[in-house]
């Protein structure tokens, strides 16, 4: 059975992206949020074995967004991808809980091996 990934991004080309990336992997895109109050309620809902984050979004930012989900489902497994390539973002995404962070632009097998260590971790 297929690893079931929530994406959470205010941009749906970066969604796209991202299915377009799993095709023919042992993940698939099961829900999109456009943000992170939408990814907070639809959490317990949709119960994704992985979760997409990104950081710069209209409202709570992927931060704010992964704390509380986190704080919520202990069990989330929040992976950060983002086009802020700062150390303090690092470190912030790590305080925060998240279990890695990308930077955008994505490439497939750094997607593939950052979802598959999350889920070790």
């Amino acid at each position: 059975m297929k690893k079931r990934l929530m994406v959470v991004d205010d941009s749906r080309v970066m969604e796209h992206q991202i299915r377009k990336l799993l095709e023919g992997t042992e993940f698939e895109v099961t829900a999109y949020c456009e943000n992170g109050e939408e990814a907070i309620a639809r959490y317990e809902e949709i119960k994704p074995d992985l979760v997409t984050m990104d950081i710069i979004m209209p409202g709570i930012d992927g931060l704010e967004a992964t704390q509380i989900l986190i704080e919520e489902h202990p069990e989330a497994c929040v992976v950060m991808i983002s086009s802020l390539a700062y150390e303090d973002t690092i470190n912030e995404a790590r305080a925060v809980g998240a279990k890695t962070l990308l930077y955008k632009p994505i490439k497939q097998a750094e997607l593939l091996l950052a979802l598959r260590q999350a889920l070790e971790d």
